[in-house]
C-alpha cells in the first residue's frame, strides 16, 4: 500500500518538466522572462539573441530559437488564452522574418 502524499509529490513534480526542459535544456540558454514580452517582435529578438549567444545549443541559432519558440507553445500552449498563442505564432513569424527565412506553403 503507497503512503499518502506519495502520489502527489510525484504529480507535483512531473507537472512541470516542461520548465526543467526550458530553463536547462541544451537547445539554447535564455534570456529571462524571454516568453513573457509583450510583442511578437521583442520575443523574437529576445530568442535570435539568446540563441546567437548561447554556447550550449547543438544545431544552427535559428533552428534552436524556432525549436525552443515551438516548443513552448506545445508544451504551454493548452494553459494559454487565445490572444496569447496568436503572439507567439506571430513571433515565429518575426523570427522567420529576422533569419530571413521563408515561410513553408
Amino acid at each position: 500500500m503507497a503512503k499518502r502524499g506519495t502520489k502527489s509529490k510525484r504529480a507535483k513534480q512531473g507537472r512541470r518538466w516542461s520548465r526543467r526542459v526550458t530553463e536547462h535544456s541544451d537547445a539554447l540558454t535564455l534570456e529571462g522572462g524571454v516568453f513573457n514580452k509583450r510583442s511578437p517582435k521583442a520575443i523574437a529578438r529576445s530568442l535570435k539573441r539568446s540563441a546567437e549567444r548561447s554556447r550550449r545549443r547543438k544545431s544552427d541559432s535559428y533552428r534552436s530559437a524556432m525549436s525552443m519558440l515551438t516548443f513552448y507553445v506545445n508544451r504551454a500552449g493548452k494553459n494559454l488564452p487565445a490572444s496569447r498563442k496568436r503572439t507567439l505564432n506571430k513571433a515565429k513569424d518575426e523570427l522567420r522574418e529576422l533569419y530571413g527565412k521563408k515561410r513553408a506553403s
